[in-house]
């Protein structure tokens, strides 16, 4: 049985193919030998220069939440131009689109295509710290690379479905907003999800993995209050400080630390604290997280906050509205699918440096903290279906909807952190390119057992009903009625 080596990064240029190197692996997935594989092999070898160019051009542009309106046609076009039926502006949402092929006879099969960037993260394709002059977003989270890479996937595997002539559809969702915005909860909530079998997504990283762990829960969003204004010197009785309100909120919120359930977090940033120290300000907001594993917690702690505001407005004479912008569930993991993942993962292999990239990547370490070995990079980490992650992405809504698993691989320096300017450096690298292509390649991998196997998408099924409990009942935690469109504006401003 052939077992597919390592994916080398490319070194003429940002957006080059990707060469091969060889690295061992540690077992191949059933059937990687047949010719049905060679014609996945082909189509992404094919397609990886320009899986690459797209990759870099959303890169090169990017674009916050609700905002993605070139990311969103780019990958579109892309999936048109290979014959997928694409419908855009789903869910309310004028970036989300899906994008489907295949004769809709057998199991459909969905993967997720995240495109938006992160405010203040404006960060060049060099190994130090570099901004770029007049942009100030960046893609810290490589969902550039994310976008592309599960275009090229779900081109290999229409191609595949199509050549060897297998019932079955491929669906790409274009997910906008998922910093933060929950994107992915409106085309839940709107039964996007409903008819699909599987959901398959990846990660950019600092490693390979298909590993599945619970994520958290979370509820997000902005309390604004609202004072009175004065001079602070002059006449500050007949002020009424919204800062004021701001404030007594914080400090009752970290009050609440000691008296909140293990693995709870809670974190926040002043958006609006006034302009000038001699103006008592009559506006004033503040953005809060609240985090947990479990929904419920979730929203028994928020609503402790809330309530915690309502007090800070009534002490300090303001008023307060709260405006929710987030509100995602934990990641339910599917053991089923995640082994299947995993043996493509391996099948595929890990990303080998050349020269240029050992270059690149050694000069970036030097930036970080006890860094990793650059060989990590080429490694698939130890998998297991029972893991806790503590961040939190709107994937989770989508897990509870239908059977859902994904994998991560190192489009990232080893050693280098999620929204970083680290990250955004590797994401406009060719290293980034190459990872994105391993994630493509165990992909579609993994989509062609699932069409070959029927038994597995039952498995998986049967494993989803069973954690997901007979009496479950979807009640999102993002409670407001239209996505927030504007909730990046001023940041994109």
């Amino acid at each position: 049985m052939r077992m597919m080596p390592a994916i080398r990064s490319g070194v003429a240029t940002l957006v080059a193919a990707a060469c091969i190197a060889a690295v061992p692996v540690a077992h191949a997935a059933p059937s990687d030998g047949d010719a049905a594989r060679e014609v996945l092999r082909a189509s992404i070898d094919a397609y990886a220069p320009r899986m690459a160019e797209v990759a870099h051009a959303l890169w090169e542009q990017p674009e916050l939440g609700y905002l993605e309106t070139h990311s969103s046609r780019l990958l579109q076009d892309e999936l048109a131009e290979a014959g997928f039926e694409v419908r855009a502006g789903i869910a309310g949402m004028p970036t989300a689109f899906v994008a489907s092929a295949g004769n809709g006879k057998g199991p459909v099969i969905a993967l997720l295509a995240e495109m938006d960037a992160l405010p203040g993260m404006s960060q060049a394709a060099v190994p130090r710290r570099a901004p770029i002059a007049g942009q100030d977003a960046g893609q810290a989270c490589g969902h550039n690379l994310f976008g592309a890479g599960s275009v090229a996937a779900a081109r290999a595997i229409a191609q595949w479905l199509r050549e060897t002539d297998r019932d079955g559809e491929v669906r790409v969702y274009g997910t906008p907003a998922e910093e933060g915005g929950s994107g992915k909860v409106y085309l839940v909530r709107a039964g996007a999800f409903d008819d699909v079998d599987v959901v398959l997504h990846w990660h950019p990283g600092d490693g390979n993995s298909a590993a599945q762990a619970r994520t958290l829960a979370n509820i997000s969003g902005t309390f604004h209050f609202t004072g009175v204004a004065s001079h602070a010197a002059i006449a500050p009785e007949r002020g009424r400080s919204a800062l004021d309100g701001v404030e007594a909120l914080d400090f009752m919120a970290n009050m609440m630390r000691e008296h909140v359930p293990q693995q709870t977090r809670i974190h926040y940033v002043i958006t609006d604290g006034g302009d000038a120290p001699n103006v008592v300000p009559d506006s004033a907001a503040v953005y809060y997280y609240v985090r947990h594993p479990e929904p419920e917690v979730v929203r028994d702690v928020f609503a402790r906050l809330q309530a915690a505001a309502e007090g800070a407005a009534q002490g300090t004479g303001t008023r307060v509205a709260f405006e929710q912008s987030g509100g995602v569930f934990s990641v339910l993991p599917n053991d089923t699918l995640g082994r299947v993942l995993d043996a493509s993962l391996r099948a595929v292999g890990g990303v080998g440096y050349g020269a240029d990239d050992t270059r690149f990547a050694t000069a970036l370490q030097e930036t970080l903290a006890s860094p990793p070995p650059l060989a990590k990079a080429a490694e698939i980490g130890r998998y297991s279906a029972d893991g806790q992650s503590f961040a939190s992405t709107d994937v989770g809504d989508v897990s509870w909807a239908a059977p859902t698993a994904g994998i991560g691989t190192a489009t990232w320096v080893p050693g280098t952190a999620a929204h970083s300017w680290q990250a955004v450096a590797a994401s406009g690298h060719a290293i980034g390119a190459a990872g994105a292509e391993v994630a493509a390649r165990a992909l579609a991998l993994a989509a062609t057992r699932l069409y070959e196997d029927p038994a597995l998408v039952r498995g998986a099924r049967e494993e989803f009903e069973r954690r997901r409990g007979a009496d479950f009942s979807y009640r999102p935690l993002l409670e407001r009625a239209a996505p927030p469109l504007d909730y990046r504006a001023t940041d994109q401003d």
